[in-house]
């Protein structure tokens, strides 16, 4: 076989030197280009997230940040049953608010607000409320319930805090997928990272036990 009049190249994966049989030709061999070929894919996927990314509305980066406390939430309880009715065993969980998203937004992303709950008593039975707050003094005790119903400042969160709730509870999902007790999780009784109407600092102090091996569902309508 003739060579390219210029036949010295350097692998672009390995770096090491090679001759080309053709000109284009930018890998020593099989290995670096099924290399070459992952890490291109690897790249293009992360520029078509980072386009996508740039489009997202506000309205976006709340639904996202709400999916990953939510996904958290649910990892998080994953030993525990339905926070309403009891219930332990189903293959699919929701993450519950005992005081809604549409009536008390301020709390939406609050942990002690939010708990897993077996789908038919939160969306069936539209969150079960008397039970779930039974349930719910049972398990944080009576004066954080009360605080939670009690007066809470108004809360609006911007695009750059979203995505800090967002990757941070991603992060804290993470960990509890993958067995790990090393993170630390937001305190029950505070809010979720610096919301623009409070100059409150989060405390991250509480920590979770090791969630059982069951995978929680993926998602629902947060309530």
């Amino acid at each position: 076989m003739t060579l390219t009049a210029n036949p010295e190249g350097q692998c672009k994966v390995c770096d090491r030197a090679f001759l080309r049989f053709r000109t284009t030709q930018a890998v020593c061999g099989p290995s670096c280009a099924r290399k070459s070929v992952k890490a291109d894919k690897k790249r293009e996927a992360a520029e078509t997230r980072a386009k996508r990314t740039a489009l997202m509305s506000r309205g976006d980066w709340l639904k996202a940040a709400q999916v990953a406390f939510n996904t958290w939430t649910r990892f998080r309880d994953s030993h525990l049953p339905c926070i309403s009715c009891g219930k332990a065993t189903g293959s699919h969980w929701d993450a519950g608010h005992y005081l809604t998203v549409g009536a008390r937004p301020e709390l939406r992303f609050t942990p002690d607000n939010c708990h897993k709950q077996c789908i038919r008593c939160n969306q069936h039975l539209h969150g079960n409320v008397a039970m779930y707050r039974i349930g719910l003094v049972g398990r944080i005790g009576l004066a954080r319930v009360e605080a939670l119903e009690g007066p809470h400042p108004p809360a609006k969160w911007s695009v750059d805090e979203m995505r800090t709730i967002r990757d941070a509870y991603r992060a804290l999902a993470k960990s509890l997928r993958e067995g790990r007790t090393d993170m630390s999780v937001p305190s029950p009784a505070d809010p979720p990272p610096a919301p623009e109407s409070t100059d409150e600092t989060e405390s991250f102090a509480l920590h979770h036990p090791k969630p059982a091996s069951c995978a929680p569902g993926e998602s629902e309508p947060p309530h």
